[in-house]
């Protein structure tokens, strides 16, 4: 587990390979946002923003989040949990065949005074396609534990 001791401001991180197909975007979009661009080729080709079958928004945010727990794997584990997100937007369409990567750069850090086993690492998440194109970027925060008071 990585503590909030371990986080700088500043500090960037890069990673992840994340190959998108066909059969996940229909199957995520069947499942939880089955609109006709996420279903349907003649749909998508119809539509004047995709142009071609496209991720959902939704489908995009999963993915990145699977990219982040694989990565915190390598120190055995992600986090205590999350506040929530301060802003999330779509920026490109992401297709089937593109390969996502990640950024993610720290840019706060706050202790609470009522919770001292914990802080709040805050940081700014940009997903690319293969491009180098950022696709989706999203501000948010995570629930660190402090070292020494929290078993991780």
């Amino acid at each position: 587990m990585r503590y909030f001791e371990d986080y700088e401001i500043g500090a960037v991180e890069r990673f992840g390979a994340y190959a998108v197909t066909r059969e996940e975007v229909i199957e995520f979009a069947s499942r939880y946002d089955p609109q006709p661009f996420h279903l349907d080729d003649a749909a998508a080709a119809a539509n004047p923003i995709f142009g071609r079958l496209a991720a959902s928004g939704w489908h995009t945010a999963a993915m990145s989040m699977r990219m982040l727990v694989d990565e915190s794997a390598r120190y055995g584990g992600f986090s205590l949990g999350s506040p929530g997100y301060d802003e999330l937007k779509w920026l490109k369409p992401v297709y089937p065949g593109d390969t996502l990567s990640m950024e993610v750069e720290v840019i706060d850090k706050t202790e609470p005074r009522s919770r001292p086993e914990i802080g709040f690492v805050k940081y700014r998440t940009t997903v690319y396609n293969q491009h180098g194109e950022a696709v989706m970027r999203n501000v948010g925060s995570n629930i660190q534990p402090r070292r020494g008071t929290v078993e991780g």
